[in-house]
């Protein structure tokens, strides 16, 4: 089991580098599965859950823009499934939301040089494809984009456990491959495509290989919390999701980021908490980890 790796001593953030949270297409999963072993009577208080007891949940990215470079962290769940499958999965919407909210960037998905993909599970990576149409097959979309993934990851897409077989897109992956834009990491690795000043965290209780990655801003670094913590109510350390391969695993991989993170002053952003996109990590005197100065989205944000 990997703690999450923790970065060499960093470097001067790039002078041009801006952040800004999108907030995707959304979906709704049931609040017992994402709250894993916590009781109802307790997730309830962060996050009410509907007559099927399903809870909204954000598919939410991060673009990064540094100098004439745009990369987006994630692409979400996109529009990707027909009609029936948003149903199940409660997508609402039946645009591509995330294309929507770069072309309000005056971005299109042209403009996109790199996407760091934390593991290719459906909810992450789907944002990747076209919007369903009857009829017609998937095409994947950022023609002129690097996908940057982690090797072990790639690998337990390829080959999956029974338990997470659904989670994987088979046609996304054979564009993927095919389109010889694919990059894949080893732990501890540097990105060819994005150079040293982006390091990420490796962690294996949620699925094998997943990338956190780090950049460095003036006022400390910010992490992209992947399904390691996904949202804000799972900052607190007992809290893990059904879905979740190695628990208690994942409790030690959280407690070595958050107290990393902790000790330089250190941001997370949440790729399906609904409402926080980004807090600072903090600890009270009891040693339980919580957020200061969260908020919503964020637009251009150059501290």
């Amino acid at each position: 089991m990997n703690h999450p790796t923790t970065p060499e001593p960093e470097l001067s953030a790039p002078l041009a580098r801006t952040l800004t949270t999108i907030s995707g297409n959304s979906q709704r999963l049931d609040g017992g599965a994402m709250f894993g072993n916590a009781p109802r009577s307790l997730w309830q208080r962060w996050t009410p859950p509907d007559e099927h007891n399903r809870i909204h949940l954000g598919c939410r990215v991060l673009l990064v823009r540094e100098g004439s470079r745009n990369v987006l962290i994630e692409a979400g769940i996109g529009a990707f499934f027909s009609p029936d499958m948003k149903q199940r999965f409660g997508v609402e919407e039946q645009h591509h939301v995330l294309l929507d909210k770069l072309a309000a960037l005056g971005l299109g998905d042209t403009d996109i040089d790199a996407v760091v993909l934390t593991h290719l599970h459906f909810d992450h990576a789907g944002g990747l494809l076209a919007p369903w149409q009857e009829g017609r097959p998937a095409r994947l979309l950022f023609p002129n984009a690097r996908f940057i993934t982690g090797r072990r990851q790639w690998q337990r897409a390829r080959r999956p456990h029974a338990r997470d077989r659904a989670s994987y897109i088979t046609e996304l992956l054979d564009l993927l491959e095919a389109s010889g834009r694919l990059e894949l990491l080893d732990d501890g690795a540097t990105s060819a495509t994005l150079g040293p000043d982006w390091r990420f965290h490796v962690s294996d209780g949620h699925t094998p290989g997943q990338l956190l990655p780090e950049v460095l801003m003036p006022s400390g670094p910010v992490v992209f919390g992947g399904d390691l913590v996904p949202g804000a109510p799972w900052v607190h350390l007992p809290i893990t999701m059904g879905y979740d391969r190695f628990p208690e695993g994942l409790i030690d991989e959280k407690t070595a980021l958050l107290t990393d993170l902790l000790a330089r002053n250190g941001r997370l952003v949440f790729t399906h908490d609904p409402h926080i996109a980004i807090g600072r990590v903090i600890q009270d005197g009891k040693g339980r980890f919580g957020l200061a100065e969260d908020s919503g989205d964020v637009t251009a944000l150059a501290a």
